[in-house]
Parts: structure tokens; C-alpha cells; sequence
């Protein structure tokens, strides 16, 4: 039974969730604020497995507090619940961590699906080599670790699973399309500006720039490429 933790300060909300989450199978915990997530987490950080966390809370802001969970390298999927729906605000989110992002009003099948296609998803196949080497950066694809210079590159689950698979198919084209079925999940509600988003945060996180060893090819109007010599 997943376990799905609830972040969310709107009192008839959060119970409407929480009742549909649990109709659904799933075990539920609901809070209203940062620092009660924070303690939730702490608490269950090894049964909790994904989180639905609203952007404006009480005493904080989702963004904030996905950043506390890489940072912790907690390794629950965070889908963002929230009325914040600009341009900016979908990029904030996916830049501070999140898997997911869904804007107020939704459906609830809708977000039904996402939750099922993250939770779906799981991790990845193994490369068949357990560590490799990408720039100065040691990807260890058992333990789902990066390493850089001794210390540990956080990555969201979303995003190590994208540089897996990107690895797994290196020095050849893969189709945004390719990346959205494989690392998102097929029918999922996902466009390819969120693949963007993420293939952008991972290059900066790891440097998989042009003028590296190994980087992140752009393929204009196919997809991307992960270049290994």
C-alpha cells in the first residue's frame, strides 16, 4: 500500500483528498503546514511515497519545502497541488523539485492518473555497470547517488530516472515523446516543455554542457541526445 502524504492548509480540501486517496486504496497522512510536513517526513521517511503538497502554506511555500526534501535526499515523488498557475510558477516548481505539477480547479481522475503514473513508474532498470563517470561525476545506479569532488549531487527521482535513461540510449537521438513514455509513464498528463524543464535543470546540475566531455546534445524539433565519448 502506497503511502501519500497530503500538504495542504484549505481545511475542506485537504478531507476531500484524503477521502479520495483512501477510496482509492491508499494509505493517507494530512497536515497544513511546512513544519508539520517536516515532521511527518522525518518520522515515515521510509513508508511515504509520494506527497501532495500545495504551494502557499500557513508558515512557508511548497517550493521551499521541496527544496528541504532534495536537499534531505528524500526519495518520495512530490506532485504540487496548487492555484499558482503562470509560466513561472510551473517552472519554479519543477526547478525546486517536483515530479509533477497540477493547477487548481482539477479533475479528479485526472489527478487520479498522475499519482497512479508516478507511483507506476518506480525506479528504472540498472545499467549494467553499477557506477559510472559523466564529467567528475560518479552516477552509482544501485544506490541512485551522484558524486561530485565528495560530495552527494542531490537529484529528484524524476530526474535520475531521465539521466538514466538518457544513458541507456547515449550518443543516439531520443524523441521527447520517447522520454515522456519511459521516464514519465505512458497516458500520463505531461507536456514537453516539462521534459525541457528537466533535461535544463539536469544539465545544469551536472554540467552536461557543450563544452564538457559528456553532455546533453539538443536535437532541434526531435528531442536530445547524451553524448559519451
Amino acid at each position: 500500500m502506497s503511502h501519500i502524504l497530503v500538504v495542504e492548509d484549505d481545511v475542506n480540501l485537504s478531507y476531500a483528498l484524503v477521502d479520495t486517496l483512501e477510496i482509492e486504496g491508499y494509505q493517507v497522512s494530512a497536515v497544513d503546514t511546512v513544519a508539520k510536513a517536516q515532521t511527518v517526513v522525518n518520522e515515515n521517511s521510509d513508508s511515504i511515497t509520494l506527497i501532495l503538497l500545495d504551494v502557499m502554506l500557513p508558515d512557508g511555500n511548497g517550493y521551499q519545502f521541496c527544496q528541504w526534501l532534495k536537499s534531505q535526499n528524500y526519495q518520495a515523488f512530490v506532485l504540487m497541488l496548487t492555484a499558482r498557475n503562470l509560466d513561472q510558477d510551473i517552472v519554479d516548481g519543477f526547478v525546486s523539485g517536483a515530479d509533477d505539477y497540477v493547477t487548481k480547479p482539477y479533475k479528479s481522475q485526472e489527478l487520479l492518473l498522475r499519482i497512479k503514473a508516478l507511483l507506476r513508474r518506480g525506479r528504472q532498470p540498472m545499467s549494467d555497470l553499477s557506477e559510472v563517470s559523466l564529467n567528475e561525476y560518479k552516477v552509482n545506479w544501485s544506490s541512485r547517488q551522484v558524486v561530485h569532488q565528495g560530495n552527494v549531487i542531490h537529484l529528484t527521482k524524476t530526474a535520475f530516472d531521465l539521466l538514466q535513461f538518457l544513458h541507456g540510449h547515449a550518443n543516439t537521438v531520443v524523441s521527447r515523446e520517447q522520454l515522456l513514455n519511459k521516464v514519465w509513464g505512458e497516458n500520463v498528463f505531461v507536456d514537453n516543455r516539462t521534459v525541457d524543464n528537466f533535461v535544463y535543470q539536469l544539465k545544469k546540475s551536472m554540467q552536461l554542457v557543450e563544452d564538457m566531455p559528456c553532455y546533453i546534445k539538443s536535437v532541434r524539433g526531435v528531442g536530445y541526445s547524451l553524448i559519451v565519448p
